[in-house]
């Protein structure tokens, strides 16, 4: 397998994240001059999770190099859902404010569901992840102006890359409302026949095996072996699992590879949820990192200036 693994053409999130990065410039640009300020963005991380942190700061860093603007309101650990809900409604009653994100996940003790209460909180103009059931509902009907970042993100990389959707076989591998059911609506609207699979599936390998364009978002590493992939299909990783233990990083991507030199140094590395033996079968492939993450990123900078331009439209 070793001497075949770069057989995929590679599918380079992080220079399509760059690309539209740069087409928004012109657009805030624009947005200033009209307006006498930039798109904003609000932003509300609640809790200790180091991941939610660094997610947070490297948002904070695209806007600030885009030349917009952001609001951070941060709630240690111990802050109630009140406390996050009445920051939600303060962005929402702010002219100034034209996007909100609450980084996910939530402290526990605000309650089970205190994340869905909080999406359906954000006026839905300003609901840059598309999670509002509203956003969702238009979404469903082909007219959401914001839709989830990532799934968003996913079929920009297809378009650049000049993968055809339209009357392809795609599974989506993964049910979630933040990347599985949009991902599936997105697709379907570009006119693909789609199938949406999950841990329940009979026969998961068999029917993945039948697609053109598999997306794996089903958050287990490596979960994606060869025998689930036509040859020449295109494959969208959306995984990001961290790996820990040093004999799962050997088992996946083998004694001699670059991934388990870099645990040996840093402790940990990041997977997918795709093998790497998918390498030698897939025509295209996104990597991790490098694939799919940087593209979210630029498209939650693209929602908040659409939601800032049609706002004052």
């Amino acid at each position: 397998m070793s001497g075949n693994q770069n057989i995929a053409r590679v599918l380079d999130g992080t220079a399509v994240a760059a690309d539209i990065r740069e087409a928004l410039r012109a657009r805030i640009v624009s947005f200033g001059a009209k307006h006498g300020r930039t798109p904003t963005l609000g932003i509300l991380l609640a809790g200790d999770d180091p991941g939610s942190a660094l997610y947070v700061k490297n948002k904070m860093r695209t806007s600030d190099d885009l030349g917009m603007t952001t609001i951070l309101e941060r709630l240690p650990e111990s802050a109630s859902f009140e406390e996050a809900l009445s920051i939600v409604e303060r962005f929402n009653r702010d002219a100034s404010v034209d996007g909100i994100l609450v980084q996910s996940p939530l402290p526990q003790g605000m309650g089970a569901d205190a994340e869905q209460k909080i999406f359906e909180a954000i006026d839905a103009e300003k609901d840059v992840d598309g999670f509002h059931p509203l956003n969702v509902g238009r979404l469903v009907q082909a007219r959401a102006p914001l839709a989830a970042c990532t799934p968003s993100g996913v079929i920009e990389l297809l378009d650049r890359s000049d993968i055809d959707i339209k009357g392809r076989q795609a599974v989506v591998i993964g049910r979630s409302d933040i990347v599985g059911k949009p991902m599936a609506l997105l697709l379907l609207h570009r006119h693909a026949t789609v199938t949406v699979c999950h841990s329940r599936t009979k026969d998961l390998a068999e029917v993945v095996s039948q697609a053109d364009i598999v997306v794996a978002a089903i958050g287990r590493a490596a979960f994606v072996k060869g025998e689930f992939i036509k040859p020449g299909a295109t494959v969208i990783d959306v995984g990001t699992n961290a790996l820990t233990v040093r004999s799962d990083v050997e088992a996946i991507f083998g004694a001699e590879s670059k991934k388990l030199s870099a645990f040996d140094k840093r402790g940990q590395v990041w997977c997918g949820d795709v093998h790497p033996e998918v390498a030698c079968i897939a025509g295209a492939l996104t990597p991790v990192p490098g694939g799919v993450g940087p593209l979210t990123i630029a498209m939650l900078m693209s929602n908040t200036v659409t939601a800032a331009e049609v706002r004052y439209s």
